[in-house]
């Protein structure tokens, strides 16, 4: 079974019209040039006080792979966490079809859009199967069809069959790492959610992970937020980046126009990193 012919579509019950229009919305709206599959209008979000994030406008075409580029501390991941409600904003709407994710179930929403974190969070009790399994289970797939799926997965996110009887103590990180991508993909969502997922693995499973990663989108061509601090990965896995400083969008640029920008805080970005960030734009998987 081809990962494209493996959408999810799940049988929720609702609990009021809502829902239901909810979830019609959110299966049933497509995205077009005018309609991106995320938007972000004038958000802002603050906690405790401090103001996190400030007058955000951004767009997510279908197919992109964004990156989210910054400093600690810049927005990065407090950005990506609005996007499948995990936090609310305070001023402003994000959209997710060209609906407002205040207007969609939370629940179908997060069940919508796959989620990638740096510590994976695998449940340790589960197995490998049972971790990929998660969600289409949640959705009342027939068992033999989960199980397909577990197996197609293993082998796109380069994983022998024999993988799905094991618990994550036995994994290594980067194998872990890849149940994680497996267990996002699960549903076949069309939103990808991405936090330094190879930030804590050593430089050459991170290398290794990074090639799996353009070579899966090229198979999969989900839409993709990722969020890193190094701009060597930024220039080697995104189709445009987006530079945050203290809460505010700098620019929105492809990894060759952010080599070339004059802007000083793209600038001083590229600086820090030193030489060699050419051959980073390449996106080869060899």
């Amino acid at each position: 079974m081809g990962l494209a012919h493996a959408s999810a579509r799940g049988n929720p019950t609702s609990s009021g019209s809502r829902d239901v229009r909810s979830s019609v919305c959110l299966t049933l709206v497509h995205s077009t040039p005018s309609n991106p599959v995320i938007e972000f209008r004038d958000v802002s979000y603050a906690v405790d006080g401090t103001q996190v994030l400030s007058g955000l406008n951004l767009e997510v075409q279908s197919g992109d792979t964004l990156v989210l580029l910054g400093r600690s501390g810049s927005g990065k991941t407090t950005t990506l966490k609005l996007v499948n409600r995990l936090l609310s904003t305070t001023a402003g709407d994000v959209y997710v079809n060209g609906v407002s994710n205040r207007d969609l179930n939370v629940i179908q929403l997060r069940r919508s859009i796959g989620y990638v974190i740096q510590e994976v969070g695998l449940f340790p009790h589960f197995t490998v199967e049972r971790n990929i399994g998660l969600v289409p289970r949640i959705m009342e797939w027939p068992e033999e069809r989960v199980r397909a799926r577990v197996q197609e997965l293993l082998q796109l996110v380069g994983l022998a069959p024999e993988m799905s009887s094991r618990y994550p103590r036995q994994l290594s990180g980067g194998q872990r790492q890849r149940v994680g991508v497996a267990r996002a993909l699960a549903a076949d969502p069309e939103i990808l959610l991405m936090d330094e997922p190879f930030g804590a693995l050593d430089p050459l499973t991170r290398d290794d992970l990074q090639r799996e990663f353009l070579s899966l989108q090229r198979t999969v061509r989900k839409t993709v937020v990722f969020v890193t601090h190094d701009l060597r990965e930024a220039l080697r896995l995104g189709s445009r980046i987006a530079l945050l400083e203290a809460g505010r969008l700098v620019v929105v640029l492809t990894p060759q126009e952010f080599l070339r920008s004059t802007d000083p805080s793209v600038s001083a970005y590229v600086r820090a990193f030193g030489n060699g960030l050419e051959s980073a734009t390449d996106r080869g998987v060899s």
